[in-house]
């Protein structure tokens, strides 16, 4: 199936296919860079991924425990796996506390400035993905 936001947002969300539990295929048509989105990762106001995990990032205090650590992430799932629970781990999961970080319609309580966007581009995304598929074992 392909999806996107609704009509006023299509421009905001560029469209993806979901085949089983994963995005396939690249949200932009291309690789991601590993250092952006390292950095994506570790900055607290944009990724917020530290908030609810844990990694291999020495330099960051205060890593969070709710969700799986990231450490080998990238050996432990697919790429297009990754990209899913990136975009919507909803999808898999509807009782996940993961919000959904390329997904604007169906969401609740959205402050004013966030509404109508994705919390993450498509190349943000993108860029996260390239560095977790580095996180090997």
């Amino acid at each position: 199936m392909i999806f996107a936001g609704a009509a006023a947002a299509d421009e905001a969300l560029r469209p993806y296919t979901v085949l089983g539990e994963a995005i396939p295929d690249s949200l932009t048509g291309e690789q991601g860079n590993s250092e952006q989105g390292r950095a994506i990762v570790v900055k607290r106001q944009v990724g917020l991924c530290l908030l609810c995990h844990t990694g291999p990032f020495p330099e960051q205090k205060f890593q969070g425990t709710l969700g799986p650590d990231l450490t080998g992430v990238g050996s432990r799932a697919k790429e297009g796996q990754l990209r899913l629970r990136i975009v919507d781990a909803s999808r898999i999961n509807p009782q996940t506390i993961m919000p959904p970080y390329y997904r604007i319609t169906g969401l609740y309580r959205v402050a004013p400035a966030f509404r109508g966007k994705p919390l993450l581009d498509a190349e943000q995304i993108e860029d996260v993905l390239a560095y977790l598929a580095t996180l090997r074992d």
